[in-house]
């Protein structure tokens, strides 16, 4: 077999995508198509680390616009993506894999506090780590923590699994002629404004020259080809 092209990626799943079809929950059947997912990842030898969002539980910003103070939101937001972390763990360890959840809030029961230097050592014993509870400070997304954990273990790559099969010209669920692109630098989205993630995980990727692609992970496999050097979906990158 092949060099593989990434040794150790970090992936950003939203809350969202832990859902399913629903808008709300978690949906056992895509726990378990992303569990089945991350084992085939595993087998290949390669490190992994996973950031969840909370979407599918609660959106502080959004509670924030309805009348909630943002701190204590954000807070709630946060507490949203432990809950999916630890689903997510059970899922993964059901497939055999060994797995840890670490949180930048302290939730010791059910977590370890997030330290940088055993975050390594866990991926360098071959175990999943779980990100949850974002970057643990209030006003910043589950996006930023992404870009931050991905800078601090040194990924390969930052890759953002989504429903949508990479970035475009325009939203393609509003207009058929949207085009995708292959390959897009940091420069020409800011340019052209593409909705990628939030400028702030954005302008920390840039700066930190830390690669990501945006791919649809909604159907079985197509994580195992990207990581395989399939090109799909699009990736954000210094160079064109």
């Amino acid at each position: 077999m092949s060099a593989l092209p990434y040794k150790r990626v970090l992936l950003k799943l939203s809350g969202e995508m832990l859902a399913g079809e629903s808008k709300y929950g978690l949906d056992t059947q895509m726990l378990t198509n992303i569990s089945l997912d991350l084992k085939e990842i595993h087998e290949l030898g390669i490190e992994l680390g996973i950031i969840v969002g909370a979407g599918n539980i609660f959106r502080g910003l959004s509670a924030a616009g309805k009348g909630m103070e943002r701190v204590p939101a954000d807070h709630m937001g946060m507490l949203g993506t432990v809950i999916n972390a630890i689903a997510l763990q059970d899922f993964t360890e059901r497939n055999g894999l060994k797995t840890r959840i670490m949180s930048a809030l302290s939730v010791d029961d059910v977590a370890e506090p997030y330290i940088r230097r055993r975050a390594i050592r866990h991926l360098e014993k071959g175990r999943l780590v779980i990100f949850a509870a974002g970057t643990g400070n209030p006003f910043f997304t589950t996006d930023t923590a992404a870009a931050l954990r991905a800078s601090e273990i040194d990924a390969d790559i930052l890759l953002k699994g989504t429903r949508v099969d990479g970035v475009y010209d325009k939203d393609p669920l509003q207009f058929p002629d949207a085009v995708r692109y292959k390959t897009i630098t940091y420069s020409e989205v800011v340019e052209r404004k593409l909705r990628v993630m939030d400028l702030t995980a954005f302008t920390f990727c840039q700066d930190n020259n830390v690669p990501m692609r945006i791919f649809d992970m909604t159907k079985r496999g197509r994580l195992l080809r990207l990581l395989k050097g399939e090109d799909i979906g699009t990736l954000v990158s210094d160079k064109a």
